[in-house]
């Protein structure tokens, strides 16, 4: 009889690890790259934007960002993108990563817990970002490759909504989990998908849809934004109180006495 593994945590990207769009981050620091054109650039972000709002139900606007996905690395070889893809996590990428999240991540690591990546993103992104934060590893969309350059298409289905449920539930079969006892953490509603799957769903920087199915399930929810928010606010003044209270302290009106 086998043994159940220790729990696993599936955590989103864009939005609950990231302040942002990996793919954008990815498509810019190529643009920068001289890659491609502006053009080229904006009709890749209409697609990503028009996906996002009706690419559940959409089944035209799934495959239009289907094509998108990985049409900007289309002819490259993959050691080259792979190249790039750590420059443009340690240019952009990186400074993009909530702590929060990462912590909670590393937190489940501590405890023998292993922490997944499921995203839209390409896979190969997707498993770099892992990489460079310590985790288990990565589920993401997959980009075809022959003879070490990619095609520009996709294999199998974007990994969005339903689609993760399904990558969890066949990468638990194969490493044993136990979804009962698994975490999944995501900021949108389009991961409910995801977070029934599971038995310990979360809400990290949940939109208004989530925000409401959390508080209806009494899931956890965890909002880096107002953290951020606040520093923005209060921290220019702290900064000027202290400041004035420098200039009026005793010690200085003594000194000038």
């Amino acid at each position: 009889m086998l043994t159940r593994s220790q729990p696993a945590a599936f955590f989103d990207v864009d939005n609950t690890l990231l302040k942002g769009s990996t793919l954008f981050f990815l498509g810019r620091g190529m643009y920068q790259r001289g890659f491609f054109s502006r053009k080229d650039i904006s009709a890749f972000v209409l697609a990503n934007l028009r996906f996002r709002l009706t690419g559940k139900e959409n089944r035209n606007e799934i495959e239009r960002f289907k094509d998108a996905a990985c049409s900007f690395i289309k002819g490259h070889q993959v050691t080259e993108i792979e190249e790039i893809g750590n420059q443009i996590y340690e240019e952009h990428v990186s400074p993009a990563i909530w702590q929060g999240t990462v912590s909670i991540a590393h937190d489940h690591l501590k405890k023998g817990e292993s922490v997944w990546l499921v995203t839209a993103t390409p896979q190969d992104m997707a498993q770099l970002i892992a990489r460079k934060l310590g985790l288990t590893g990565a589920l993401g969309t997959k980009a075809e490759k022959i003879d070490g350059v990619y095609t520009g298409k996709v294999i199998g289905e974007i990994l969005h909504g339903s689609a993760k449920a399904t990558a969890i539930k066949e990468l638990s079969k194969q490493e044993n989990y136990d979804l009962n006892d698994c975490y999944a953490y995501s900021d949108s509603h389009h991961d409910i998908p995801l977070l029934e799957t599971v038995g310990k769903p979360r809400a990290i920087n949940p939109d208004t849809l989530l925000k409401v199915k959390a508080f209806r399930e009494n899931w956890p929810v965890y909002d880096f934004r107002k953290a951020r928010r606040a520093r923005k606010i209060f921290g220019p003044l702290i900064g000027r109180i202290v400041s004035l209270g420098v200039l009026i302290s005793p010690r200085r009106w003594f000194r000038r006495k």
